[in-house]
């Protein structure tokens, strides 16, 4: 094994549970601009040929992401990477896996232009919103300036801002409100003692940095990650490490989409990123703690449409 990993499982042993931090239950917004945000979100005059929504491929009704490997946009045209959750997207420290963009406010717009997605001009879509009279007079209510593709980012922000999933048992667990099972309690410590917890950490149990696909044993790779945006050779095939907050919920895994199966992406991580073959015993108490990270859906997709 790299030394690499040793030192990993070895940081992870001193340090326990305390590289993962709770998810707060509330955060900052502003209501009435997170409601228009949510109503845009969910509207195809977005879309080219209006028919494709951000909601097309982050379904809010389900896990806020895609049940297909890859997401479909206008004209069938399929994307490149698996559509990552947009719940708790707030916490990543960039967006997209190849973190193209550093921030949500960032993230919001480029769906809008991007060929395969939307392909829509962002000129385009500030007069089809600014044409719809109920979009118009709430923009004209909120914003100084109206309509304009800042404010329509803004919109959608503040909207992804409220899209945190609170209160999982192992929240409860970390805030000393519940205790874990004798069965979730010992897949966590196989999680820190493989060395998992050495990417997925922190708030959103990863999201906060870049990792190689294949960092110990090398993995066939098609799509570059980061290089995309860098163009720096070490950093080709680097990804952003995925948030591990439901996950259970979140298949297919990796930004291939290729694994429907948790079992499967565990095993896969466990020997390409870490270097070893774990069991089919470790691997299902991984999964049983897994379950235990799934939280309470945003409280804002209760809440009725702007108009």
């Amino acid at each position: 094994m790299k030394l690499f990993v040793l030192i990993y499982m070895f940081a992870t042993i001193l340090i326990g549970g305390e590289l993962i931090t709770p998810l707060p239950l509330k955060t900052s917004f502003n209501k009435e601009k997170a409601l228009l945000g949510k109503k845009l979100f969910s509207d195809t005059i977005l879309s080219k040929n209006k028919t494709i929504s951000c909601n097309s491929c982050h379904n809010l009704d389900t896990n806020g992401a895609d049940i297909t490997s890859v997401s479909f946009g206008v004209e069938g045209r399929s994307g490149k990477f698996n559509t990552p959750t947009v719940f708790n997207a707030l916490f990543n420290f960039k967006q997209f896996w190849d973190g193209r963009a550093d921030n949500l406010k960032e993230q919001s717009l480029l769906p809008i232009q991007e060929y395969s997605e939307m392909d829509l001009h962002l000129d385009i879509a500030v007069q089809r919103v600014f044409k719809h009279r109920k979009y118009r007079y709430i923009f004209e209510k909120l914003y100084s300036d109206g309509v304009t593709s800042e404010n329509i980012a803004d919109a959608l922000t503040e909207f992804e801002k409220t899209l945190i999933t609170p209160n999982a048992k192992f929240d409860r667990y970390l805030m000393g409100k519940v205790v874990l099972s004798k069965e979730e309690l010992e897949g966590f410590n196989i999680f820190k003692s493989k060395g998992c917890i050495s990417c997925h950490h922190g708030i959103n149990i990863g999201g906060n940095m870049f990792q190689k696909f294949g960092a110990v044993i090398d993995k066939k790779v098609f799509e570059k990650g980061r290089f995309n945006t860098t163009k720096r050779v070490g950093d080709l095939f680097f990804f952003k490490v995925p948030s591990l907050r439901n996950v259970t919920e979140t298949a297919p895994y990796f930004h291939t989409g290729k694994f429907y199966s948790l079992k499967d992406a565990i095993a896969k991580m466990a020997y390409h990123q870490l270097g070893m073959k774990i069991t089919d015993y470790e691997i299902n108490l991984i999964e049983i703690f897994f379950k235990t990270l799934k939280g309470e859906y945003p409280e804002i997709l209760k809440e009725k449409d702007i108009f």
